[in-house]
């Protein structure tokens, strides 16, 4: 047989040589391969570390700032006080003091030079720029023509805004009711509803977050939604004042869920708080309550209506019921379309800056409430507001038993329905009508 020029001989030594050759031409060809890795990489270093200065934008602010004051706060403005109602969500002269008051608060809202020496923004520009971005739920980038301000400072001025607002009007304007509100409130919505003893409408909303991280988006998110959100349980009397906040809780769970871990009834189980006893139908309770939809529990805080009223007695009472419980949602639909930053899917990062903007939009709708005079109760600083010292262990677990005892709830729920079938006297059509408005 013919040998095959291509193939080496038999002999040992030659193919030990061709097998040495090709091992080391593998060898020089995976050197060669690093070493263009390497230089590729090296060029991609070169160019990421290469310096690159901010464009800079020469922003007349000052111009900006004149014809702000031009259009809204000069002693003759070009927009009367209703627009400026309209676009500012409240009055001048409460938009002043707030921005008076913050300014006195954080230097951030006074007018300061920068870095360059150029003065920076005024106080009228920067919770102009907060209270747009609220009102509208606009972009930080948005603002940028009107008020000559970059998206990241009108960021930084909204975040600002609202931990100061937070930080000086909590304690004023998200009070727990004392012994005079209670009255006041029992007053005031047993001549508008019909119910003594009633503190206000509980329920619970959902705000939307867009930009909630992946990793806790099974968290966040509930079926009959579809998309991440959290949940506010609010308390609101007749007057749309909301008492009672809580907020940041999975939007996973439900109503139940967020009232088991709200702190809304911690007074009741302490035994501090104001006394709120109130009497109907010649029985006197403890304890005033809420009025609640069907997935709440049955306690003796919470009255609820009659699915399947049977009689005409307990027809009346869910109608006035389900009437008197719309407090609530009146009060949310008014949260969401004063301020559209809570209407429309969140855009922060992190669960703090949320609880930041709805706190700040719940006590900027109560300051405004208070400002038109359509509040309920006065605020007195001096005020009593009971017993402040917890009772000891044993008693609290009674206070626990008395608040979730059914019992109570139905008998108390008997009552309003002999209550309102014999003392409410308003016509059934008109008063609906009176209770929808």
């Amino acid at each position: 047989m013919a040998s095959n020029p291509w193939w080496p001989s038999s002999s040992d030594d030659e193919e030990e040589m061709f097998f040495a050759n090709a091992v080391l031409r593998a060898g020089q060809i995976l050197i060669e391969e690093e070493e263009e890795e390497e230089k590729e990489e090296e060029e991609e270093d070169f160019s990421s570390n290469v310096i690159t200065t901010r464009i800079r934008i020469n922003r007349d602010r000052q111009g900006a700032h004149e014809k702000l004051v031009n259009d809204y706060f000069s002693d003759e403005p070009l927009y009367n006080a209703d627009i400026f109602r309209r676009r500012f969500r409240m009055s001048r002269r409460l938009f002043t003091r707030i921005a008076n008051d913050l300014a006195g608060l954080d230097p951030f809202f006074t007018q300061r030079p920068d870095a360059r020496n150029y003065e920076g923004f005024t106080t009228l520009q920067k919770c102009t720029a907060a209270i747009r971005q609220l009102a509208y739920g606009t972009v930080a980038d948005a603002l940028d023509e009107y008020l000559q301000m970059s998206a990241r400072t009108t960021r930084e001025c909204l975040y600002r805004f609202c931990h100061n607002v937070v930080k000086l009007y909590s304690k004023k304007y998200l009070r727990k009711p004392n012994a005079y509100d209670v009255q006041q409130l029992y007053q005031a919505h047993e001549t508008r509803h019909g119910f003594p003893g009633m503190l206000g409408s509980i329920d619970c909303m959902h705000w939307g977050w867009h930009n909630c991280p992946t990793a806790w988006r099974g968290q966040y998110t509930r079926g009959d939604h579809g998309y991440p959100t959290v949940m506010l349980e609010a308390v609101a009397s007749q007057d749309l004042w909301i008492w009672h906040s809580f907020f940041g809780l999975p939007g996973s769970l439900n109503d139940l869920n967020v009232l088991y871990q709200s702190a809304i009834f911690t007074d009741v189980v302490n035994g501090t708080g104001p006394d709120t006893r109130f009497t109907v139908s010649g029985v006197e309770y403890r304890r005033g309550y809420y009025l609640a939809d069907g997935i709440y529990p049955s306690w003796s805080t919470i009255v609820k209506t009659i699915p399947y009223p049977e009689d005409e007695k307990r027809k009346k009472f869910a109608k006035r019921q389900e009437a008197a419980r719309k407090d609530i949602e009146r009060a949310f639909g008014v949260l969401q379309k004063k301020w559209a930053i809570i209407a429309q899917p969140a855009r922060a990062f992190t669960p703090k800056r949320l609880r930041l903007c709805m706190y700040a939009c719940i006590l900027l709708h109560n300051m405004i409430i208070e400002d038109e005079g359509r509040a309920i109760c006065e605020y007195d600083e001096n005020a009593s507001y009971g017993n402040t010292v917890p009772v000891d262990p044993p008693q609290q677990d009674l206070n626990s038993f008395s608040l979730t005892n059914d019992f109570t709830h139905a008998n108390l729920q008997q009552d309003l329905v002999e209550h309102i079938w014999n003392n409410v006297n308003m016509v059934d059509g008109d008063g609906a009508e009176d209770e929808d408005e």
